[in-house]
């Protein structure tokens, strides 16, 4: 059994469950690759995220810059405590508060 789920919902909008880690992030970031293909405004709802670590943090990053070469926009809904926690240590917390796109 996979220790993580990336469902589409349908509309640009997909919702993370599970465990996003070391050992997960490479393979969320491939199924995304192919869920996110052609949508220019992706929604990811986090709220079903159970466990995370810094690798949580630089997906969300990944993400952030892979909309932007693509132009389009994607923002993120819930995210988890450790994650805001860490980007606030790292001091790149404002990249996670706001939507983003080619013009931000």
């Amino acid at each position: 059994m996979s220790e993580y789920e990336l469902l589409d919902l349908g509309d640009g909008r997909f919702e993370l469950r599970g465990d996003v880690s070391f050992q997960t992030a490479e393979d969320i970031l491939g199924d995304s690759e192919k869920l996110f293909a052609g949508i220019t405004n992706v929604d990811v709802n986090l709220s079903a995220v159970e466990q995370t670590d810094s690798a949580g943090l630089a997906l969300l990053l990944e993400w952030i810059s892979r909309a932007s070469r693509a132009q389009a926009e994607i923002r993120f809904s819930n995210i988890p405590e450790k994650i805001q926690a860490i980007a606030v240590t790292a001091d790149i917390s404002e990249l996670l508060e706001r939507s983003y796109s080619a013009s931000s």
